[in-house]
């Protein structure tokens, strides 16, 4: 009951003909080729980075720093008075 039978994946795909059309379907097809390439390659690439990287000396776990922001305060009014007009 688990497996599709040969009839199911027909189905699915005369359902997925008749949504995508039969002109879209090899252009979704090259660009998931396409993403799963630089997927891939960017897979690799994190692996020999780590890799490389010597590891220094080991320090024990501890836990997460907080992240410290800084407050940005709005920009003084040039001249005395002046306000910036507001739509009513």
């Amino acid at each position: 009951m688990g497996s599709l039978s040969p009839w199911h994946w027909a189905i699915l795909a005369v359902v997925v003909i008749l949504l995508f059309g039969a002109k879209k379907l090899p252009d979704a097809a090259r660009s998931l080729g396409k993403s799963m390439r630089i997927f891939k390659s960017e897979m690799r690439e994190m692996q020999t980075e780590s890799k490389s990287e010597a590891p220094s000396i080991q320090t024990p776990a501890s836990a997460p720093q907080p992240v410290q922001s800084q407050r940005v305060d709005p920009a003084a009014p040039t001249e005395q008075g002046h306000t910036e007009a507001r739509p009513t």
